[in-house]
Parts: C-alpha cells; structure tokens; sequence
C-alpha cells in the first residue's frame, strides 16, 4: 500500500499469532465440508486488481475489471455435466450456498408469485433464513430417518394445497447425514397430481460435484427435473473465499431480467458488485482437475469414508453413511473430542466429513482418541449445528 507507514511490531505479532491459531484450526477439523489441499498460489499476481464482476457474466458492461469470461466458462463446466440444455442455460458465481438457494427461489418466486414453497426438515438453515426473505409462504416436508425427504408426506401435503404453484427445495447432500433427495421422484408426484405450475430448485451445495459420478447415479439435476441448481465452490473443489455457483435455465432468466443503464448490463444476480477473484479459483482448479480430476477425488474421499465406518465400527460405535456419502455419522461424541476436531454436532449425531484432504491417518489419529477417551458426555450439554453455506 502507497504511503503509509509499517505495521508496529505489536500488529505484527498478531498476524504471526492469527497464521499459527488458523494453520492449527485448518489442520484438525474433520466435521465440516471444507477442502484445503488448494494451492492458488500461481495466482497471486491478481490480487494488485480491483476485480469485480459487475452485471451479468453474459453481458457486456463497462467495467472491465472482471473475469466474465473464466466465470462463463465455469457455469458452462457445471451446466454440461448437470446435463443442462445446452442452449438453455445460464448462472453465476455467488458469494455461497446461501446465496445460490436464495437466488433460486427468487427467480421461482418471481415466475410464480403465488406458489407455495415445499421443503424437507432436514434442509440447510439458509432456505429458512431466504424464504421469510423472500416472503413465500412455505410449508415444511417430514424427513426419513436416513434425512431424505418423505415422499408420501410431501405428496400428501401438496394435494392438500394444489389449487397453488409449486416451489420445491430438493437437498443433494443434506447437512448432517449427506442425504440426497430424488428430484425425478418429486418430478413424478408433480405429475401425477396433475400440476403444471412448479419449480425445483436443487441444493446441491457439497455432493453436487461429485453427483455425476456415483455409482449408482442418484437422480438431482436438469434432465432429473430440476429448473436450477447450486453448489459451493469452496467445499468439494476448494477456494479460500466461500464461494457458489447457480445454474439456471436462461429462458427463465429472461423473464425477470432488468436492464441497469449504470454499469452497461442487465441486473440479474443477488448482488451488484461481486468478487471477481473467487470465478478465477474455480476455474483454475477446473483446468487443472478436470473430469477425471474431479472423479479421483470423489473416489479417495469415498474410499477414506469407507475405512473411516469401518474403524469406528470396528471399536463399538454404531456409525452408518448414507449410499455415495462421504459424510460419516456417529452417536455425540464427548466435548474434548467434538473441541478437538471441530465435529459439527446436532441432536444426538456427529459427523466426519471425509474430504479430500482427509487422510487415513487422520481418521486413524480420531478413532484413537475416541477409543481411549474416559469422557462422558453431559446429558445438558449445549450442542448445535453451524454448517458453512
């Protein structure tokens, strides 16, 4: 920075005290989707700019200190293989999950302003929080004990209500238990209650990006029934500023769309300025990953998943995933443990998040310490759930 002064010792010895407290947090939580084998180093140099992605990715504006182009290249990545038509699709790069899923039900607001919106208990707080936001009546779905929606439930209640639209939130890896809701059986329910106002918005904010490459493939986006779809850059991929990326469908898109004389370009995203650096991580990480780049890294985090089940199975704890989850849920572990390695905990359950930076000795480090630990846990004790958008 031009004219100004150095930093005090004092000020300085902060930073060095903050780098020491975050490598030591960033080395031993294990129970939040956050990867941090990210090197963006080769980056760097972009930092000297003031990049904001003014408008929308798909118009020219005035400002040109963007990454427009890297930011279409990534929505055209993730629309290709969500099997988006290729001549009907359009998106963005958020700020997060929460910004993606608040987009998504603006835009089915704004195409059905009297629709009813449905969703799952087990769906992220962020849905919550946007639709009183948004100011859409809702009504929320029971949810199985794997944390899948209820079909039957949701079919019941929205016969009850079909005189209305239909907005659904479907969830492709839910918080706690990884579940995935199948948007082709909601898609099927809509149908044979005969209701042609709908709209489905899929959150697919950590397994979206390794969805195309289960085995068994597991039903959530566009040629599923999905109208749009969400996910979080900085989960599976990794980026050191949260980001997301919302795919839509661009004859939808139009219909709302709002030209702003200001910046040159229609007013079709959340935000006016947006961070022009996070489009560059990704699509970096997309050129140096690729498809099979991608599929390695679900299958090591799968494969780490499966040992990390079976060794704390292999110690007396009742631990399950979900099919394709590389979430692995457990009984509340004791406070030291959940401290330690940073377990998000809601109700009686506890989560390990297998990334891929996840190693096996990590997981063998964490079933040790639970093997020997002699807490008990305090039927009193304050638990809660804060996952990352």
């Amino acid at each position: 920075m031009a004219n100004t002064s150095q930093l005090s010792s004092e000020d300085q010895q902060q930073l060095e005290t903050l780098k020491q407290d975050l490598t030591t947090a960033r080395d031993t939580f294990l129970g939040y989707p956050v990867s941090k084998d990210f090197d963006y180093s080769e980056l760097n140099t972009f930092f000297q700019f003031p990049i904001n992605n003014l408008g929308d990715p798909f118009e020219h504006g005035t400002y040109r200190v963007q990454t427009h182009e890297m930011e279409r290249e990534v929505i055209a990545f993730f629309a290709k293989i969500f099997r988006a038509n290729p001549k009907d699709f359009w998106g963005y790069v958020t700020n997060g999950g929460s910004e993606s899923n608040l987009y998504g039900l603006y835009l089915a607001r704004e195409l059905y302003p009297k629709a009813m919106v449905y969703y799952s208990e087990s769906t992220h707080y962020s849905v919550r929080k946007n639709i009183h936001l948004l100011n859409i009546p809702s009504i929320v779905i029971k949810s199985q004990p794997n944390g899948e929606m209820d079909y039957e439930d949701f079919e019941n209640t929205v016969r009850m209500n079909r005189h209305k639209p239909v907005i659904v939130l479907t969830t492709f890896g839910t918080t706690m238990k990884e579940a995935k809701d199948d948007v082709s059986k909601v898609k099927d329910i809509l149908k044979n209650l005969a209701i042609q106002d709908h709209y489905i918005h899929c959150d697919a904010a950590l397994a979206g990006s390794f969805g195309p490459f289960m085995q068994p493939r597991l039903p959530f986006d566009f040629m599923d029934g999905a109208d749009s779809i969400s996910i979080s850059g900085h989960k599976f991929i990794g980026s050191p500023i949260p980001t997301g990326v919302l795919i839509a469908k661009r004859s939808n898109r139009d219909r709302i769309a709002k030209g702003i004389s200001y910046i040159g370009s229609f007013d079709t995203t959340i935000t006016g300025s947006r961070n022009g650096h996070s489009p560059l991580f990704l699509w970096y990480a997309l050129k140096r990953l690729g498809i099979e780049g991608l599929k390695q890294r679900y299958q090591q985090s799968l494969e780490v998943a499966e040992y990390c089940e079976a060794q704390l199975k292999s110690i007396g704890i009742d631990a399950w995933r979900n099919p394709n989850a590389i979430t692995v849920v457990l009984p509340k572990t004791p406070k030291r443990i959940k401290d330690k390695w940073q377990l998000a905990t809601e109700g009686n359950i506890s989560h390990v998040i297998c990334m891929p930076n996840v190693s096996k000795t990590q997981i063998d480090e964490f079933v040790n310490d639970l093997k020997n630990t002699t807490d008990a846990f305090s039927e009193d004790e304050f638990s809660y759930d804060f996952s990352l958008s």
